[in-house]
């Protein structure tokens, strides 16, 4: 088993296999984030809905289970769990199934409690319609991001209880300047100001009080939706089908960073502001209590500021739309920069690079002035507004203090209670910026979900926990993604489990074609593959390439250590399978001669290896978990002889029982195949024994295209 052994995991496949819908432990972790190799409970839940279960984490005492929720898995202590299939409270005993053994044996529930750590998981599968789940209709009828959003209703619902208490707050000071200006100024009450004092201050503790509360609670909201969100994107990247990822990873990459406008406008201020601008109406009609027809200028102020946000905003949202499609462009020239230094600097490419760049950036800027120019009109004018209202309300006033229709308390607190109503609408350019932004953001990010995935919504795979390596194709045709020239036309052969065939062929002829579909990257347009007898499309690709060791021809390593490539598809193989590995793929021969050995850094895209180097560490890789198929495509072109020569004499009794697909230009290499294919132009030339292929090639008697 490719991973290490985990009492949870074993507890879940073991409930697959009893619910009739057994899974491989490798599908059911693949592309979680293990702790030590481990599920969590909380990575359980996860793992769990992949297998069409509910699951639920609760603490609970032994003696309060009810029978009517089992089987549950119980959290034992050491880490330890097992699955409670059976209790009876009358005997006082239970029936467990160890994960260990999947034997179900009965214990004692004294002998049960002390080992038991209080916590439960409780599961039930989901009912199923036909090839749906319910869960699966529920995310359907709920958006990805919406419905995320709404998990944290309930601290939104408080965060806005918040904020009603903190407008009301913010009447004790208008009404406390016009007290203190009616009343104790002219009476000379000083024990009446130090009363009314003391009241607004207790106000203004309970006003900081609740920001400080209405922050943090927006802050935690936001937080746990960046977690889920930020995860479940990720995931969806990673288990996107490789045939519809988008063909520039420097735009794409550049379009996933946008998830950043959209936690952003989720942050504390733009909430803050959403949610004060109802409250708009609350002061004014205290304006209105107080100072009677001086409503009307705030009345009309605020919808002229919103009628010019209005009219500003297409404008706005078609200047960060080009914004934001030159900004993925530029960024999509950044990545394919850095990842090709080499040939740049080599062929003398920096110029075309350069005007590149330079484009992107003057069309960004200036667009990018439209949109400044455009946010900054709006708070020029909520601002030159906002001061206008205020000189009208003041003539307004003294007018009504002189007809003694007002008091001058009144007009002063009328003054403040407007500049609170109107000010935030003077930060309405900034939430309409970050709107559009987040907006196109948002539409980008669900063309991104509503990709294919790997694995079908509600398709039930084919179990198997392993392959034996019989392979068959059957007038497969496939055409690469926005091209228009077929790449394999009616290609047919079969292999039998343990049978050796080298590829052969001009470039372009398809075979890395055949490989990549045989890996399950790319479906055909016509035809069909199968695995054993089953169809590509029935095997889980994890269960698929768990069981196919695969070297490309162009490989690529990670930043770390050389134990750290070979082992990124097993963590946690033992030293005795890395060393294994490590031996039949020539990688032995360079770390024995390094100080750190199998520590010894690779850099970035094994920069710091030989191509012969990456090509072993390649090769180690695809060996470690000892596959039932191994599919090497120009395995030992950046090798010197003697590498090549002591891996082709390793491989040779290591594939013994093995089923090799190999593409290969090297007449040396061919000594590890026992039959020969030869790929031309899509097509099937020949297939026969390896040494009657060669004849007939030698005597011309096959033609190839030139």
């Amino acid at each position: 088993m490719d991973v290490r052994q985990d009492p949870l995991l074993e507890c879940l496949v073991l409930l697959t296999q009893q619910s009739q819908r057994p899974f491989s432990a490798q599908v059911l972790v693949e592309g979680l984030p293990l702790v030590d190799g481990r599920l969590t409970p909380k990575l359980f839940l996860r793992a769990a809905a992949r297998a069409g279960f509910a699951a639920k984490v609760a603490q609970r005492p032994l003696q309060k289970l009810s029978r009517l929720l089992l089987p549950a898995v119980l959290l034992l202590k050491d880490e330890q769990s097992c699955i409670l299939q059976k209790i009876d409270f009358e005997k006082g005993e239970a029936e467990i199934q160890q994960p260990e053994s999947g034997g179900i044996v009965s214990v004692g529930l004294d002998e049960l409690e002390s080992l038991y750590t209080g916590f439960v998981i409780f599961l039930r599968a989901e009912y199923s319609f036909g090839e749906t789940t319910t869960r699966e209709l529920d995310d359907r009828g709920g958006h990805w991001f919406w419905s995320t959003i709404w998990r944290s209703a309930r601290i939104y619902r408080d965060v806005l209880l918040a904020s009603l208490l903190i407008n009301l707050f913010v009447l004790a000071n208008p009404l406390f300047v016009m007290n203190v200006y009616d009343r104790v100024v002219p009476n000379h009450a000083v024990e009446t100001l130090w009363v009314l004092a003391i009241g607004v201050l207790v106000v203004y503790l309970f006003d900081f009080g609740l920001k400080m509360l209405r922050a943090y609670f927006i802050e935690v909201a936001g937080k746990k939706s960046d977690v889920l969100l930020s995860a479940r994107l990720f995931e969806k990247v990673m288990g996107v089908r490789y045939d519809a990822m988008p063909a520039s990873v420097g735009a794409f990459a550049s379009n996933l960073r946008e998830f950043e406008s959209i936690r952003n406008f989720l942050s504390s201020t733009t909430n803050t502001v959403l949610i004060d601008i109802p409250f708009m109406l609350l002061f004014l009609l205290v304006i209105s209590w107080i100072g009677g027809p001086l409503v009307v200028v705030p009345a009309m102020a605020i919808p002229i500021i919103l009628v010019y946000a209005l009219l500003v905003k297409p404008r706005l949202r078609r200047s960060i739309e080009h914004t934001f499609t030159a900004s993925a462009q530029k960024n999509g020239t950044l990545v394919e920069s850095l990842t090709a230094m080499e040939t740049l600097k080599t062929q003398r490419a920096a110029s075309p690079m350069q005007g590149r760049w330079e484009s992107a950036v003057g069309y960004i800027a200036n667009w990018g002035l439209k949109s400044r120019m455009l946010s900054s009109s709006v708070v020029n004018v909520a601002g030159f507004v906002q001061q206008l209202a205020s000189v009208l309300l003041v003539i307004a006033g003294v007018h009504m203090i002189m007809e003694q229709t007002l008091s001058m308390g009144g007009l002063i607190a009328c003054v403040i209670l407007s500049g609170r109503a109107i000010a935030p609408l003077a930060q309405i350019a900034s939430l309409i910026a970050h709107y559009e932004q987040s907006l196109k953001a948002l539409k980008t990010l669900d063309e991104i979900m509503a990709l294919p995935d790997e694995h079908e919504a509600g398709r039930r795979y084919i179990h198997r926990p392993e392959l034996k390596g019989g392979v068959e194709f059957k007038d497969v045709a496939f055409t690469y993604p926005s091209t228009e020239y077929g790449a394999l036309h009616g290609v047919s052969f079969r292999l039998q489990p343990g049978e050796k065939v080298g590829l052969i062929g001009r470039i372009g002829s398809g075979k890395s074609t055949i490989q990549k579909l045989l890996l399950g990257l790319y479906r055909p347009a016509e035809g069909a593959i199968s695995i054993d007898g089953i169809d590509l499309n029935q095997i889980d690709p994890t269960d698929l390439r768990r069981s196919v060791g695969y070297v490309p021809q162009d490989v690529m390593l990670f930043a770390g250590t050389v134990r750290d490539n070979i082992t990124i598809g097993l963590p946690h193989a033992t030293d005795t399978q890395i060393l294994m590995a490590a031996r039949l793929a020539g990688v032995e021969s360079f770390v024995n001669q390094h100080p750190l050995g199998f520590d010894m850094p690779v850099g970035e895209r094994g920069s710091r290896l030989s191509g012969g180097q990456r090509q072993a560490v390649a090769l180690a890789r695809a060996l470690l978990h000892d596959p039932a198929i191994l599919v090497l495509d120009e395995p030992s072109n950046s090798m010197d002889n003697a590498s090549e020569e002591t891996m082709r004499r390793q491989l040779k009794g290591y594939l013994k029982n093995k089923t090799l697909v190999m593409v290969t230009h090297k007449m040396s290499l061919l000594d590890l195949a026992d039959r020969l294919i030869v790929v031309d132009g899509g097509r099937i030339l020949a297939d026969g024994p390896k040494d009657s292929v060669l004849e007939a090639l030698k005597q011309g008697r096959l033609q190839v295209r030139k």
